[in-house]
Order: structure tokens, then sequence, then C-alpha cells
């Protein structure tokens, strides 16, 4: 029986409009665990050479930059980050769909916001293309924890594993005895809450 569990070699991480603007309408979760989220799923992909591929919606109106924190923690993949001009799926954006077909990776770890806008439709546009998608409900958020609810739900049941970044960076560790779990304990080691 295999647990079909992700590993640094066959997935891309995707974080999808954590912009300035978009993080400011939250209300599902703190801004500040969100954002912190956010970064840690950032340094995994970095520490991990695991692809990371970074998209924002029109950063010259309300939606704002991208987070500054993001340049410190993945310099090129912000530079090279694919700026939309308005579509609301990302995945329908010919720049972001290359970029993401680019990574080569079938598992794709996702995390957006908001997260019944900027998360769901990527999300179930990936599982139709046939990626196995794992989003991260605690790396982003909705402007109600209602929104946020109905959208995780619409995920799983169209097939999207439904998991946080504590338990994907662990997924991804497996043991922290091994090179992967000894780059990621400081990154999880971040998360506990002080």
């Amino acid at each position: 029986m295999s647990l079909n569990l992700f590993t640094p070699e066959d997935s891309a991480v995707l974080l999808i409009d954590h912009q300035v603007g978009t993080m400011s309408w939250i209300r599902s979760a703190p801004f500040a665990d969100v954002k912190a989220n956010a970064l840690a799923l950032a340094k995994a992909a970095r520490a991990l050479d695991i692809p990371l591929v970074l998209t924002t919606s029109l950063e010259d109106h309300a939606q704002g930059p991208l987070l500054e924190e993001f340049q410190q923690v993945a310099p090129a993949e912000f530079a090279d980050r694919i700026q939309r001009v308005g579509v609301v799926n990302a995945m329908d954006d010919p720049n972001f769909a290359d970029a993401v077909r680019a990574t080569g990776r079938q598992n794709l770890i996702i995390a957006g916001v908001t997260n019944d806008v900027c998360t769901v439709y990527p999300t179930l546009t990936a599982l139709d293309r046939g990626h196995r998608v794992q989003v991260v409900a605690d790396a982003g958020g909705s402007m109600s924890t209602l929104a946020d609810e109905v959208a995780r739900q619409r995920m799983a049941n169209a097939g999207a594993g439904i998991t946080s970044t504590n338990m994907i960076l662990t997924e991804l560790a497996r043991h922290w005895a091994t090179p992967a779990g000894e780059k990621l304990i400081p990154i999880v080691g971040e998360l506990i809450p002080t």
C-alpha cells in the first residue's frame, strides 16, 4: 500500500497573490499567521530545491505589490513572478500555466489569497489537468470564515488534499535526520508559537 505522499523531488510550490492589499482583506485567519506560513513554504521550497512559482494580480490596483519579504526569501522567483493583468484563475494566464508546466512536477502545493477566489480556481483547473494538489489552507485565507470553509470543501470535493503548513513541511521532511529534515527543522521551528 502506497501513501502517495509528496516529496521534494516530485512537487512544486505555487504561491498565489500574497499581496499587500489582498492580505489585508483576510478575516478568516490572523494576517501574521498567514504571512508566516506563506513565507515558510517559500523558505522550504528554496531549502529543498523545490520549484517555486510566485504570481500576483494587478499590483498597481487595490491588490497591491507582492509582500516584500518574498524578495528576501526567494529573490529570483520574486523577480520572475508572473504579474497577471486581471485574470482571476491564475491557471488561465498563459505565462503562469507555462511556468507551472516548466516545473515538470505532477504534485502541486498551492496556497493563495484569497482561498475562495485565488486558490480555488487554480486548484480546480490543476486537478482537471491531471495534477495532484495539496492546498495549504493556513497559508491563505478569505474575507470570512464561511467563505474559507466553503472554498476548502469545494476543493476537497474535487480531489484536492487540504493540509496545513506544518503538515506539508513534515510530509516533505519524512525524517528529521535526513538532509531534507535537517534543512526544514529551523523553518518548522519558526512556526512554533512563543
